[in-house]
């Protein structure tokens, strides 16, 4: 899953919320420094990436990319949903979608000293493009999927990505509709579970 996804999935605390953004920038033991609420925000990101790797719905989506797109379909998948979270957000959040989105970017750049240049350079690129908001515009996604591809150092076909999600638009709608519910009862449950080996304090929300 992409920011808009891991950031709600996180729930309401801020340094959960701050742990679960810094999931895609630390790699390897998580260090032991680290406040409680951000180590269970790093390890819950790291647990729902590897339920949606792993899960069938995800597989057989992935699956239905033809070459060569199909190489990159983990990619495009978790920007895709992304934004078809984005379009049914009110469902999943008592936040409006801008509420939320600008509130994740205020955090970010709240605590900008405590994160990593890279993860500062994401919030800088979230704010400049009003994200993770715009993620419910299509022509948005198709930037953010070209930007990834610029990004990367194989040459790649993702500035092209729509050419490969249009004709399968349909089946990944109804594969993020099963898939996400499942994705996030998953979450909430290791939530608690992290919760429970590292208690957390009366919770502040990200509002706040």
């Amino acid at each position: 899953m992409n920011h808009l996804a891991h950031a709600l999935l996180a729930g309401s605390q801020p340094d959960v919320v701050l742990g679960s953004m810094l999931g895609d920038f630390v790699r390897g033991p998580i260090d032991p420094a680290l406040s409680p609420q951000i180590r269970i925000g790093l390890r819950l990101h790291r647990a729902i990436d590897v339920y949606t790797d792993s899960h069938p719905t995800v597989a057989r989506a992935r699956a239905r990319f033809t070459p060569p797109f199909r190489r990159y379909a983990g990619i495009i998948l978790d920007v895709w949903f992304d934004h078809l979270l984005a379009g049914e957000f009110s469902h999943w959040s008592h936040l409006p979608l801008d509420v939320f989105s600008d509130d994740l970017v205020v955090l970010l750049e709240r605590r900008s000293e405590e994160l990593p240049p890279e993860l500062n350079r994401l919030t800088r690129y979230l704010r400049a493009r009003n994200l993770p908001l715009r993620y419910r515009e299509r022509s948005v996604v198709g930037e953010v999927l070209s930007g990834i591809g610029q990004r990367l150092k194989r040459a790649n076909p993702l500035t092209q990505a729509f050419d490969a999600i249009a004709p399968i638009e349909s089946t990944l709608a109804t594969a993020f509709e099963s898939f996400f519910p499942a994705l996030v009862a998953h979450s909430e449950h290791t939530l608690s579970a992290l919760r429970e080996l590292e208690p957390i304090p009366a919770p502040a929300t990200l509002s706040n």
